[in-house]
């Protein structure tokens, strides 16, 4: 009886075994039809192709975002060009794989470009710090920038301008690169939503700390911090993310700059220590100096909870209201959780001064 439940029991086994045999076999016999399959895929796609055949196939390439491109320049070049999908920068420029770069926004709204003279003594500032020497002079930058702008056939858009290391090398040493690159491109201006100057921004703390000093006033083209930030927020499905110190002091957004009116009418704004003063934030100091008073110094959570106004400055919206903080309502009064008058006052009086001193295109 013992000998037969063995028989029994071995039998069982036997089948079983065939059973995941065969079961294997089928699965490996699907893994190399697959195998194959991706061999043959990777021996289409690794054709080694001739100058011509491989730009046909480069011109056919996806392109996303091509349609906010309106025209752009690359110095290696020398001449401006409006097909997006010549857009492209040698991938051994240090600013690709080393952030070893520069970049100004800029923006054009009304045929007139804004502030043009304040981006490029930042970005000579920048290339002074970096040790980078510009291919052309900063007045022939500016020239190609205002010709960038005018190329867009637009009256409304923005504009960015990148000085690189240059291409030359995959290391990290700069002398690979015996010329620095210049690229400027014109895109279309990113629609704002309607009511974004009456309802203003929800705002809170980071946990992504300010770039270290001697870092913070350089507009260099490492900006996985802010790339942070912004996801920080989207994440949140808030407006702005907000950096503080290990001090508890204010920073600044991701692109954008910080300040207040105290409830003595006092435009307060951070100390440039570890932040990028902005073009927007340092035109706003000069106007607001011409009739009222401005001082510059640490700024913190309490300050801006106790504050007539909060307001964030950028070159694309110039002044917009903050209406919280850390899920708490700012302001006071009848402006108590949306912008108040200042916000208003201020985002009119950049625009009046922009337009009237912007360059015409």
């Amino acid at each position: 009886m013992c000998r037969q439940k063995e028989i029994l029991f071995t039998e069982k086994l036997f089948w079983k075994a065939i059973v995941f045999l065969w079961r294997a076999g089928r699965t490996l016999s699907h893994l190399a039809a697959n195998s194959s399959q991706i061999d043959a895929r990777n021996k289409k796609n690794m054709e080694i192709l001739d100058s011509a055949a491989y730009l046909t196939a480069l011109m056919r390439a996806e392109r996303p975002g091509k349609s906010a491109i309106l025209a752009f320049y690359d110095h290696r070049v020398g001449a401006i060009g409006t097909d997006p999908a010549h857009l492209l920068i040698p991938l051994d420029d240090h600013i690709c794989h080393r952030g070893d770069g520069l970049f100004e926004s800029l923006c054009f709204r009304d045929g007139r470009l804004f502030v043009l003279d304040a981006h490029l003594e930042r970005l000579q500032n920048g290339a002074q710090a970096l040790g980078i020497t510009p291919p052309c002079t900063f007045s022939e930058i500016g020239e190609i920038a205002i010709a960038v702008a005018r190329a867009s056939k637009l009256a409304n858009g923005d504009l960015r301008i990148f000085l690189s290391r240059g291409p030359g090398g995959f290391g990290v040493s700069p002398s690979e690169c015996p010329r620095a690159g210049l690229y400027v491109v014109a895109i279309r201006a990113k629609e704002q939503r309607p009511d974004l100057y009456t309802k203003g921004l929800t705002a809170f703390t980071s946990a992504i700390p300010p770039k270290q000093e001697y870092l913070a006033r350089i507009k260099n083209t490492n900006y996985l911090p802010n790339v942070f930030m912004a996801k920080e927020a989207a994440d949140k499905g808030m407006d702005v993310a907000v950096s503080f110190d290990d001090q508890g002091i204010l920073g600044e957004a991701a692109v954008a700059n910080i300040a207040l009116l105290d409830c003595e009418g006092t435009f307060v704004c951070p100390e440039f220590s570890r932040i990028l003063p902005g073009t927007t934030l340092l035109h706003a100091m000069r106007l607001v100096a011409k009739t009222g008073k401005v001082v510059q110094k640490p700024i913190r959570h309490e300050d801006l909870f106790a504050a007539d106004e909060v307001v964030l400055l950028t070159s694309s919206t110039l002044c917009v209201g903050v209406r919280s903080f850390d899920d708490k309502l700012l302001g006071r009064g009848d402006h108590l959780g949306k912008p108040g008058p200042f916000a208003h006052m201020l985002k009119d009086k950049l625009w009046t001064s922009y337009c009237e001193s912007g360059i015409l295109l």
